[in-house]
C-alpha cells in the first residue's frame, strides 16, 4: 500500500471520528433542550359531576390508569378495581425503557408538587414541567378542555401513595431522537366535546383522542414510531408481556368483510366483546379499562369504525411468533 493511500485513509479516518465525535457531543447537550411553551388555561374543580367525569375516564374511557399502574395489577382494573395510580408500568421500546408517572397526590414522588396548569401542559402539548419534551407515548392533544379539567380534577382527589419511579432509560438513538425530533406539539389544539346527541363525532372523538383506537390499530415505524400504514387498518407489533418469542398484532378496524371483524360484527356483537374483558394473557390492549365504556360511548365508536373507509389488510392471527 502506498505511503499516499495510508495517508489518505488516515485522513478520512481521523475525519470520520472527528465527526462521530460532533456527533455524540451534540446530542449530549441537546437530548435534555427545553421549551418555552404556555399553560393552558385549565384549573381543576370540585364539582362531583366533574370529578366522576374524571374517574370514568381514567379508569375507563381514556385508559389512564393501565399504564400508570404495574402490569401486575392488571386483574385488578379487571375485576373492577381502582388501584392507586402510582406508575412504574415499564415500557420496553427500541429507543430506551420508560417509566410511567406516579399520579398520586405524593408530593415528593407524585404529582401533589405540580399545579394544574402543568398537568394540563404535559397532556395537551407533551411539555414536561421542568420544559423538556415528553416522549409521545400520550396522545391527548386533542382531549376537550372539559375532559382535560375533569381527569386532573379527579386526579386531585386521589390519595398520596410514595413510590419513586426510575427516571428514563435512553439509549443513544433515543437521546438522538429528543435532541433533533421529538418536540411538543404546538397549535391552538383545544375543542369542545361533541354533543350527546352526535354519534358520529362522538365517535371520532372517542377513537381519535380519548381512547386513541387509531394510535395503537395504525402501524408505526420501528425506527422512529410514525404512522407507516393506513390509518385504523392495523399491523402494529408489540411486545407480549412475558413472552419473548412472539408479539402481539393489532388488527385491522376498518370495516373490509374479509380482513376486519369490525366488518363482520354487528352492534352487539362488538358491545358484547368489550365486556367480555381480557380474553389474550399478555394482550396491550387494555380490556380492562374499555369493559367500563358506557353502552352509549361503545355504540357511538362502532359506528364511527363501521363508517371508515374500508381497508383490505390481513394483519394474521392477534399472536405471533417473532
Amino acid at each position: 500500500m502506498s505511503r499516499t493511500l495510508v495517508r489518505l485513509l488516515l485522513i478520512v479516518g481521523a475525519a470520520v471520528l472527528v465527526l462521530v465525535s460532533a456527533a455524540l457531543v451534540l446530542v449530549q447537550l441537546r437530548w435534555t433542550r427545553t421549551f418555552d411553551v404556555p399553560f393552558p388555561d385549565i384549573a381543576a374543580s370540585r364539582d362531583p359531576a366533574v370529578v366522576a367525569r374524571g374517574a370514568y375516564l381514567v379508569y375507563g374511557a381514556a385508559a389512564c390508569a393501565n399504564c400508570h399502574i404495574p402490569r401486575e395489577d392488571w386483574p385488578k382494573l379487571k375485576a373492577g378495581g381502582t388501584p392507586p395510580l402510582t406508575g412504574g408500568h415499564v415500557f420496553p421500546l427500541p429507543f430506551g425503557t420508560w417509566f410511567s408517572a406516579n399520579l398520586t397526590s405524593d408530593p415528593e414522588t407524585g404529582i401533589g408538587r405540580r399545579t394544574d396548569g402543568e398537568l394540563a401542559r404535559v397532556l395537551r402539548t407533551g411539555t414536561r414541567a421542568d420544559g423538556r419534551a415528553a416522549f409521545p407515548l400520550m396522545e391527548y392533544e386533542r382531549m376537550a378542555d372539559d375532559d382535560l379539567r375533569a381527569v386532573i380534577s379527579f386526579l386531585r382527589t386521589q390519595p398520596a401513595v410514595r413510590n419513586p419511579v426510575p427516571d428514563h432509560r435512553l439509549t443513544f438513538f433515543g437521546k438522538a431522537l429528543m435532541a433533533f425530533a421529538i418536540e411538543p406539539v404546538q397549535g391552538p389544539l383545544q375543542k369542545e366535546r361533541p354533543a350527546a346527541a352526535s354519534d358520529d363525532e362522538r365517535g371520532r372523538y372517542l377513537a381519535n383522542d380519548l381512547s386513541l383506537c387509531a394510535s395503537c390499530h395504525t402501524d408505526r415505524s420501528e425506527r422512529d414510531g410514525s404512522f407507516v400504514g393506513p390509518r385504523f387498518a392495523g399491523g402494529q407489533r408489540m411486545d407480549v408481556a412475558g413472552d419473548e418469542t412472539q408479539v402481539y398484532v393489532t388488527p385491522n378496524l376498518t370495516p373490509d368483510p374479509d380482513t376486519s371483524v369490525i366488518g363482520r360484527w354487528t352492534e352487539a356483537d362488538f358491545l358484547a366483546r368489550f365486556r367480555m374483558g381480557e380474553l389474550i394473557v399478555g394482550t396491550p390492549m387494555p380490556w380492562g379499562a374499555y369493559a367500563r365504556m358506557t353502552e352509549e360511548d361503545l355504540r357511538s365508536l362502532y359506528r364511527y369504525l363501521r363508517g371508515l373507509q374500508a381497508v383490505r389488510h390481513d394483519t394474521g392471527p392477534v399472536v405471533q411468533g417473532r
